[in-house]
């Protein structure tokens, strides 16, 4: 008898070339990227999923687009970045923005209520060097975004949770209602109801495990509004709580003081202190 040998084309096929994943920078102070790079336990997997293209934080390597994924840190505030995120838009297949700069503007987005050339003037020896916008924006404010994760810094959960519905083409499971549900699950007292602590937990989106009530203090809104805010509610209730307007307006311009909930609120309560006077 003789053995028949045979050849399996599929042994010797290539295995199929990892996504190109892609991590970008603009205005911020890098909190996003770091909350990838403390996934200590997830990282290799991860690195082992994705081909890391691009991640200055990381790594000097620099692969060449275009990238399948592309993770976006920080808002626009120079006209070079208006420039460089039309090019990474053009390169990237899907293009994901990270944390409250990229997605609202992040604190630099006060710059919106000032007078920026004024900053220019004291801050710096030379401002005619220096070339800004007037403005601090979010990155869909330029170009087409296919998802957005929320946070001061994000939640490396929830950023996980990202990669891994992009790898397996499902859409991410992320939560959209509000931190009040997250303190109800962790069974905490209220903190505005027991005492009297302003919160702004109502209005915000889930995504910290409630972690600043859990310790006895109000929610400062770092994942920004969540889908439904009741921001004229949440107003009435710090009014009640005795907060001055002034207060009020800053809580609002925070993180997310460019989101559109918490910006109209804010200048809603300013107005209101312009048209009556301050209380």
């Amino acid at each position: 008898m003789t053995t028949a040998t045979h050849t399996h084309d599929h042994d010797h096929a290539e295995a199929p070339a990892r996504p190109k994943l892609a991590v970008w920078k603009f205005a911020s102070c890098d909190g996003c990227q770091l909350s990838l790079l403390n996934c200590e336990d997830e990282l290799l997997s991860i690195a082992e999923a994705v081909h890391i293209a691009y991640f200055p934080e990381a790594t000097r390597a620099v692969v060449e687009g275009p990238y399948e994924l592309s993770l976006v840190e920080g808002s626009i505030t120079t006209p070079e970045d208006v420039k460089r995120i039309h090019e990474i838009r053009a390169q990237s297949g899907t293009l994901v923005t990270i944390g409250a700069c990229a997605t609202a503007g992040g604190i630099q987005a006060l710059r919106n209520w000032a007078d920026v050339d004024e900053f220019r003037s004291i801050v710096y020896a030379h401002p005619e060097y220096l070339s800004t916008l007037d403005t601090s924006t979010p990155i869909a404010s330029h170009v087409d975004v296919d998802y957005e994760l929320r946070g001061c810094p994000v939640d490396k959960a929830q950023l996980i949770e990202v990669l891994a519905a992009f790898l397996n083409g499902r859409k991410p499971r992320i939560p959209s209602y509000s931190v009040c549900v997250e303190c109800k699950l962790k069974g905490n007292v209220c903190v505005p109801v027991a005492t009297g602590t302003p919160c702004l937990g109502p209005v915000t989106q889930a995504g910290c495990g409630a972690l600043c009530p859990s310790y006895g203090r109000g929610c400062y809104g770092c994942f920004g509004p969540q889908d439904s805010a009741n921001t004229d509610a949440l107003t009435r209730q710090l009014t009640e709580l005795g907060m001055p307007d002034a207060d009020i307006v800053r809580v609002y311009r925070t993180f997310n003081a460019g989101s559109p909930e918490f910006a109209a609120a804010s200048d809603k309560v300013a107005s209101r202190t312009t048209e009556g006077g301050t209380r």
